[in-house]
């Protein structure tokens, strides 16, 4: 069963890809002002999503019923979610606006989360007596579709961005909107970094003092560029490459020197795939990809963008912090407890909320709401992934 639902996940990942395909066409024959090649290529370009999304609800649905719990209590499990959510937002506003430019900037997120996901460890496994409650459903589901229609805005306003900047000159924005996709590059570098590496069987571990200051030992599955503080590697044949730091003794998450390595290694096969793609199109890529986007209407995407936030702020506020204290306190006897975790939540939901109340008190639309979403994404990353591997804390079993 843990394999077909594996398949069925795999699957779906390949039709999105195919989708992704099919929504470019179809923008293509939109530019092209062809009406008939539009509507039968659009035809395709959402039934394909639609496909995957049943596809990978079947791959939740099948790890749901073998595990016996949600599938959403570690990285591997929410990031799968994390994606199918992002998917059901854009299925209910492509019907809404027939935009498949939208499709275009979504999937490839999706796609990216999905092989980022496959970083981490994917065996079903019970969950930690501290998980064991419907709150951890009904808590940590509501936040993912929050989190998933917030992401939605963040991809109305960065189609915002790479439409109304200007790319014949450098400027704060341009590196910025470099800086995003350069991000998106890595996601799908450390992908292919641990395929590589994963079909050579390539493991070193180490024993060092973990962070519960128990003799333990660390496995790598990359090359080590940073190995645990006083570490000892146990397999010298394995280690071709040799550390080139150690870990600082003050990071004390669960793991964190490996998932430090992972993310270098993210940044450095970024670096390498964003350099090929400079080198073979000689142009930013944001400059690449701004004549797409010469029928799409700005304000349009204004209020997309507008409209996702305005949806999944109060879902996100839901799940991520009111259901979130409720089990807290079942959980840890206590409603707030200042954990990382817990104050990044309180940051992400006052920076929408901030957001909400510039855009219509203060009338700030266009650029500069974009820039808020893009911010606003950012800081809901940097809580899924630094906080959750790199900060020690009550959720660093995630």
């Amino acid at each position: 069963m843990v394999q077909l639902s594996s398949n069925l996940l795999l699957a779906a990942f390949f039709v999105y890809i195919i989708s992704f395909v099919a929504l470019f066409i179809t923008l293509s024959y939109e530019n092209k002002k062809n009406i008939r090649a539009t509507k039968i290529w659009g035809k395709i370009g959402l039934t394909l999503p639609i496909v995957g999304f049943l596809l990978q609800l079947g791959f939740f649905s099948i790890r749901w019923y073998v595990a016996g719990h949600p599938p959403v209590s570690n990285m591997f499990e929410y990031l799968t979610f994390l994606g199918m959510t992002i998917v059901l937002a854009f299925l209910i506003l492509y019907l809404i606006y027939r935009k498949s430019i939208l499709g275009i900037f979504t999937l490839p997120i999706v796609i990216v989360l999905i092989a980022y996901a496959s970083v981490f460890p994917t065996e079903v496994s019970p969950l930690i007596p501290a998980l064991q409650s419907y709150w951890l459903h009904i808590h940590v589901i509501t936040t993912a579709i929050g989190q998933g229609i917030l992401g939605i805005g963040f991809i109305a306003g960065l189609i915002y961005l790479i439409r109304v900047v200007d790319q014949s000159k450098r400027s704060k924005q341009t590196f910025w909107l470099e800086t995003i996709l350069f991000s998106l590059l890595a996601a799908i570098g450390i992908a292919i970094a641990v395929g590589i590496f994963s079909s050579q069987n390539y493991q070193v571990t180490y024993s060092w003092t973990n962070e519960q200051n128990v003799d333990a030992e660390l496995t790598y599955e990359l090359p080590v560029l940073v190995a645990p503080n006083e570490g000892e590697v146990l397999n010298e044949d394995q280690d071709k490459f040799g550390p080139l730091v150690k870990a600082p003794s003050w990071m004390n998450g669960v793991e964190a020197p490996r998932k430090l390595n992972t993310f270098l290694w993210s940044v450095l096969s970024g670096v390498v795939l964003y350099s090929g793609l400079r080198l073979i199109l000689r142009k930013r890529l944001a400059s690449r990809i701004q004549p797409l986007l010469k029928n799409v209407n700005p304000a349009l995407f204004d209020e997309i963008s507008y409209r996702s936030i305005l949806i999944g702020f109060p879902i996100f506020a839901l799940g991520g912090l009111v259901f979130a204290m409720i089990w807290a306190q079942i959980a840890w006897t206590r409603f707030w407890g200042w954990d990382p975790k817990e104050v990044w939540a309180l940051i992400t939901f006052l920076f929408y909320a901030a957001y909400l109340h510039l855009r219509l008190a203060r009338g700030w639309h266009g650029s500069k709401s974009a820039w808020l979403l893009v911010i606003g994404f950012g800081i809901i990353m940097f809580n899924l992934l630094v906080v959750n591997l790199v900060i020690a804390g009550l959720h660093s079993y995630a």
